[in-house]
């Protein structure tokens, strides 16, 4: 299932969709909002600063940098960081009185909404320019996808920056719900590998001899998803390098791959092991967003690190980790034939939903401390664009999980 048909199924009335939706909406915010600040420790019950010291680890300390104000037409001043969530009733527990773990997180860096709506509305005037999702342009507003990259995005106030990001995201969810789940248009399976070939011919732009290109163009031309594609990217390229946006290109690839391994298990009625899924989520996840971190900044992490082995290891953790809690989101909805890690792990490992929830949260809990360890321990030896890098990271994840926990697409108006 799709990103936007995910926001917009309706909401299943039962006890798990109130757990999950409880789940993030729960106030605990557990992970450090700066990544590379030191743990704090307790003494006679006050916290003192712990955590590493001396020669070199002040290096791994390190804040996102300060952002400029505001401008006077979104309202300057408006710009907060989001305030902790009051204490609420808690999760429900089951008959032996157990919570759910606590989904480990960071607190999201800022919250703008006027910027966000901004972005949105521009975004979804963008959509009917480019003539994708004909006739629901209403859903894709409600979806505040605008929010969603404000939030992830905190080192940048500029809305075409933003918006650029946004663009892009919006056209690579698109090929989702044009191709695969028939949101926008009938879904013909059988078509997949050869849609996803043509629309690959944008991402990495193909050079026909000149009698067969203008054929290929008249393809294109008439595809609104590969029109979107190659607008948003065109786009990028106004605000990201050539190697920036080569890198979203590349990440795109992977997931149409990812796409391709989907249309199998549908062709076939496969239900894929848990294992394959979450290899799958390695490559179906929120990481052609979380790519153009350093470019919506305004800065480049060097094409030497960027590729380091390393680094690739906990940027994909940390997209695979975001895209558990959005998986995690869909529990709660109607269609029990939607594929998810909780609805897999409940279906191999014959437990309850509840249970399986439990298990999902555990895996993402294990993912994020992950990331946490391993790239404090990069930060040390890195450049500081990589340092900045991986707090952007980390900063992405909580602005993600503050638009689950709190858009009002998914919560009702009073979520705000």
């Amino acid at each position: 299932m799709s990103l936007l048909s995910r926001m917009s199924s309706t909401s299943a009335g039962h006890s798990t969709a109130e757990l999950v939706r409880s789940l993030l909406r729960d106030p605990q915010r557990p992970g450090k909002a700066d990544l590379f600040a030191a743990p704090t420790r307790s003494v006679s019950g006050m916290g003192l600063p712990g955590g590493p010291t001396g020669l070199g680890t002040s290096a791994a300390r390190v804040l996102l940098p300060a952002r400029p104000p505001v401008s006077e037409p979104r309202g300057a001043g408006t710009a907060t960081l989001v305030p902790p969530a009051p204490a609420g009733p808690g999760l429900p527990k089951d008959d032996g009185g157990a919570p759910v773990p606590v989904l480990y997180c960071p607190p999201a860096v800022r919250d703008d909404p006027a910027l966000g709506e901004e972005v949105n509305d521009r975004l979804v005037a963008w959509a009917e320019e480019v003539g994708v999702y004909p006739g629901q342009l209403d859903r894709v507003r409600a979806c505040d996808f605008g929010r969603l990259i404000m939030l992830a995005h905190p080192e940048s106030d500029d809305p075409e920056r933003l918006l650029a990001a946004a663009k892009c995201a919006l056209s690579e969810w698109s090929v989702d719900d044009h191709y695969m789940d028939g949101e926008v248009e009938e879904a013909r399976p059988e078509l997949l590998g050869q849609r996803l070939a043509i629309a690959h011919s944008v991402i990495d732009q193909a050079h026909l001899p000149l009698r067969y290109a203008p054929q290929l163009e008249e393809v294109v031309q008439a595809d609104p998803v590969m029109v979107a594609l190659r607008a948003a990217l065109d786009n990028l390229s106004d605000h990201a390098s050539a190697a920036q946006v080569r890198r979203l290109r590349h990440e795109l690839a992977i997931m149409f791959v990812a796409y391709n391994q989907e249309g199998v298990w549908a062709a076939t009625g496969q239900r894929p092991p848990v294992w394959e899924f979450l290899m799958h989520r390695h490559e179906n996840s929120f990481v052609p967003c979380m790519v153009l971190i350093d470019a919506v900044a305004g800065y480049e992490l060097s094409q030497e690190e960027f590729s380091d082995p390393r680094v690739r290891r906990v940027f994909t953790l940390a997209g695979s980790a975001s895209v558990i809690v959005n998986d995690l989101y869909s529990m709660g909805k109607e269609d029990p034939s939607d594929f998810s890690v909780p609805r897999l792990i409940a279906t191999e490992e014959n437990c309850s939903e509840r249970e399986a929830i439990e298990r999902s949260v555990l895996l993402h809990d294990e993912i994020m401390h992950t990331y946490e360890a391993e790239a404090a321990a990069l930060a040390l030896a890195g450049s500081p664009e990589l340092r900045r890098f991986l707090a952007g990271v980390w900063a992405w994840l909580g602005g993600s999980r503050e638009w689950h926990a709190r858009t009002a697409r998914y919560h009702g108006a009073a979520a705000h």
